[in-house]
């Protein structure tokens, strides 16, 4: 009997729809923020505030409960270090779900679903090193240390291997 097994199927058998899940949700922890269809949104929103809910109270049983679904440690580190104290003060609405338009192949509707408290990231921007700065910084004990390249021989191409095989076969006629 399937009493009180209601739920979205996706079209998949038992253990597909959980691995999409499995799969959603932890790129909803790493990303922050994620595109998926309407209904995948809406299904993956319960999961992730029930696993927010656990993160927030830090308890070791929560922490195995969330590695059953997530299974990786730094995902749960993650979750419970850095994902979990941001909500502390608030007791539900963990992430939002927005429509947007509809996909171009098949027409699905698409939704993008995220935290509700993100962390913005600031970028850093790598100063460019010029060669002659580079050179000064580099110490000549590591470049004594440093053997010098060999000169390579050049390849032989395909034609000049074509022509050996084609030249023993005339040599051994």
């Amino acid at each position: 009997m399937r009493h009180r097994k209601k739920s979205e199927r996706f079209s998949r058998s038992r253990a597909k729809k959980k691995a999409l899940v499995k799969s959603l949700a932890r790129a909803l922890i790493i990303n922050e923020r994620i595109t998926t269809t309407t209904s995948r949104a809406k299904y993956l929103r319960g999961v992730v505030d029930r696993l927010i809910t656990r993160a927030k109270k830090g308890s070791l049983s929560g922490r195995r409960l969330a590695y059953r679904l997530l299974e990786d440690h730094k995902l749960v580190k993650r979750l419970f270090d850095d994902i979990g104290p941001r909500f502390k003060d608030i007791s539900g609405g963990y992430t939002r779900s927005l429509r947007l338009n509809n996909r171009k192949g098949d027409g699905a509707s698409l939704s993008l679903i995220e935290l509700t408290r993100i962390v913005k990231k600031e970028k850093v921007h790598k100063k460019k090193v010029k060669e002659t700065e580079f050179k000064e910084t580099f110490r000549e004990e590591e470049r004594e240390k440093v053997p010098p390249k060999k000169e390579a021989k050049p390849k032989k191409g395909f034609i000049s291997g074509v022509r050996k095989i084609f030249k023993k076969e005339r040599d051994a006629l």
